[in-house]
């Protein structure tokens, strides 16, 4: 891994974590459907325009492209942020972004159980120091009733249904077009919202500086460069060692919430975030092949 590859990937986390604070300043002030359609509507048109005018096109995308474009517009968009954005008017951005980080858990436990993947003996320590973590902090914040037991199911299920995505769809960042697919991608989960805002939502909205200025950042950072910079960032080094960063969030997240909302931390919290970036670090690690030794062979007599 070279250093432009640990760059974006460090990036990537800081970017990706920081939308759980936007989002926290957003959903507090409008209903947080309605919000994440036009947000995905906005970034989706943009990053077409832009890939259009990059080159790319639609219809280059193969077969297993388009499969992402659907599938991650409907659970990586709809479902995960759609849940997290809904829980995120009763839990902090903090938290969220703790359980978010659980997702390369989620993955690897499934990949074992349902798809019969090897996990060594790392990965499943790793597993149990992941779970380890997050019994830490939800036992504490439960028993303290600090947060909302409905918005941490959401919160899981929300991370569910992205790991069934990653799963699905692997390998389907290759073949170019990215920013195409990211697009896309977002204007089939914008089109999805859309449909189900007006079911459960009413639409008002209080227009403040704080809203204005979040709206915009997560449509832009967390919104199209963060999912940009992942899509390169797999294809140069592959998802295996791209997940890695993903034990990054818990700690970004948390330090974002802290930093701009003021949310307090526990001491359990502090120990249970750095249990599970111990456990998502070994579950990746477990994952990356074994380096090929070299036989070397006597000099002929």
């Amino acid at each position: 891994m070279d250093i432009r590859a640990i760059l974006m990937g460090v990036f990537f986390a800081v970017m990706w974590a920081s939308a759980f604070t936007s989002t926290r300043m957003i959903v507090t002030e409008v209903p947080p459907l309605f919000a994440l359609a036009l947000r995905f509507l906005l970034s989706g048109a943009a990053g077409v325009v832009i890939a259009l005018l990059m080159g790319e096109t639609w219809r280059a995308l193969t077969r297993a492209q388009w499969r992402a474009v659907v599938i991650l517009g409907l659970c990586q968009n709809a479902l995960y942020l759609g849940l997290n954005w809904v829980a995120m008017q009763w839990i902090e951005a903090g938290l969220a972004s703790i359980i978010a980080a659980t997702m390369p858990l989620i993955v690897a436990l499934l990949g074992w159980m349902l798809m019969g993947e090897r996990l060594r003996p790392l990965g499943v320590a790793g597993l149990a120091l992941g779970l380890a973590g997050v019994a830490i902090i939800m036992g504490a914040r439960l028993q303290g009733g600090g947060s909302d037991p409905v918005g941490i199911l959401m919160c899981f299920a929300a991370a569910l249904a992205l790991a069934v995505a990653t799963l699905t769809v692997r390998g389907a960042s290759s073949g170019g077009n990215v920013m195409m697919i990211v697009g896309l991608q977002m204007l089939v989960g914008s089109a999805t919202l859309w449909v189900i805002a007006p079911i459960v939502e009413d639409w008002h909205v209080d227009y403040t500086p704080r809203l204005v200025w979040a709206f915009l950042y997560t449509v832009i950072v967390p919104g199209l460069v963060a999912t940009w910079v992942w899509f390169k960032l797999v294809g140069r080094i592959g998802a295996v060692r791209a997940a890695t960063f993903h034990f990054l969030t818990p700690f970004f997240g948390v330090a974002t919430g802290a930093l701009l909302l003021g949310e307090q931390l526990a001491m359990g919290d502090v120990i249970g975030v750095g249990v599970i970036m111990a456990g998502i670090l070994a579950v990746q690690l477990s994952k990356a092949p074994a380096p090929v030794v070299p036989v070397r062979r006597p000099p002929p007599a």
